[in-house]
C-alpha cells in the first residue's frame, strides 16, 4: 500500500507537488483511481483522483477515517544531535518507523553538532510516516537548550540516560511504567556533564541506564523507545490475557 501525504488535504483536496508527481508520472494512476491520503495529523483519507496533474493533483474524499493509535501516550525524545548528521538523519527515520509524538534535538555542554536544518529532518519523518503505514506525523523541535528540555512535560514520567557510573542508575526496563506520557533524556557522544545530570535530577528526572553496553547517540534513543514499546505491548498482551 502506497500512502500520500497532504496536510491541508481536508480544505485543499489536493497532493503537493512532490505526491503528485509521484502519483501521476511514476504511478501512472488516471482520474477515477482511488488512493490514501494521510495528514500527519491522525487521519487517514480515501480518495478518488478527480484532476490527474503532475503538480497538484485533485482528490475528491470518500471516506476519512482516524488512525488505529498504537500507543495512547505521549512519546518525547530528547537527544543530542550526532557530529555525523548522516546518523541523527538515520534517528529520526528509525524512531519515526517505531513511533514517536516528539523528537527534540538538545543542545548540552558537550554537544558536538550545534545547529541543524529541521527542514530535512522532516522531510525524512515524513518519508518514514508514509513508509510505515502511519497518520501522524511526529513535531520535530528546532535546537534546544538541555535547561529549557529540564522544564517540558513536567507532569510526565521523565528519565535521564546517562554513563557516568559513580551517580546510581537503574534500568530503564524496570523504571519505565507503561502508557504513561514520557520524556527521555539521551545525551551527546561525550555524555552529560555532571552539572547537567545533577540538574537534570535536581528537577525529578529518573536516572536510567540502558544496560552494560556502550551504545552510540543515535543506538541509544532508538533503544529506549523501543523500550518503552515493547513494554506497552507486553503490557497490553497481558491485560488482554487476564481480560
Amino acid at each position: 500500500m502506497i500512502q500520500f501525504y497532504s496536510p491541508d488535504i481536508a480544505s485543499v483536496r489536493e497532493l503537493p507537488e512532490s505526491d503528485s508527481r509521484h502519483a501521476v508520472r511514476v504511478l501512472r494512476m488516471r482520474e477515477g483511481d482511488e488512493l490514501q491520503v494521510i495528514d500527519g495529523k491522525g487521519t487517514v483519507y480515501t480518495c478518488r483522483l478527480v484532476d490527474a496533474h503532475p503538480k497538484h493533483a485533485g482528490v475528491e474524499i470518500l471516506s476519512a477515517e482516524p488512525e488505529r493509535p498504537v500507543w495512547s501516550q505521549q512519546l518525547a525524545v530528547a537527544v543530542a544531535p550526532t557530529k555525523h548528521l548522516d546518523r541523527m538523519e538515520w534517528l529520526v527515520e528509525k524512531m519515526t518507523e517505531v513511533g514517536v509524538n516528539r523528537i527534540i534535538p538538545l543542545l548540552g555542554d558537550r554537544s558536538e553538532r550545534r545547529e541543524i536544518k529541521v527542514e530535512r529532518l522532516e522531510k525524512i519523518a515524513v518519508s518514514a510516516m508514509k513508509q510505515s503505514l502511519k497518520a501522524t506525523l511526529p513535531v520535530i523541535e528546532p535546537m534546544t537548550p538541555l535547561k529549557e528540555v529540564i522544564g517540558m512535560m513536567p507532569e510526565a514520567q521523565r528519565f535521564v540516560a546517562y554513563c557516568d557510573p559513580s551517580i546510581p542508575r537503574v534500568s530503564l526496563a524496570k523504571s519505565y511504567e507503561p502508557r504513561r506520557d514520557t520524556l527521555i533524556l539521551i545525551g551527546p557522544e561525550g555524555d552529560f556533564s555532571p552539572a547537567e545530570i545533577r540538574n537534570t535530577l535536581d528537577a525529578g528526572f529518573r536516572p536510567v541506564t540502558l544496560g552494560d553496553n556502550r551504545l552510540r547517540t543515535e543506538t541509544a534513543a532508538l533503544f529506549a523507545l523501543s523500550t518503552c514499546h515493547v513494554i506497552d505491548q507486553l503490557t497490553c498482551e497481558c491485560d488482554d490475557r487476564c481480560d
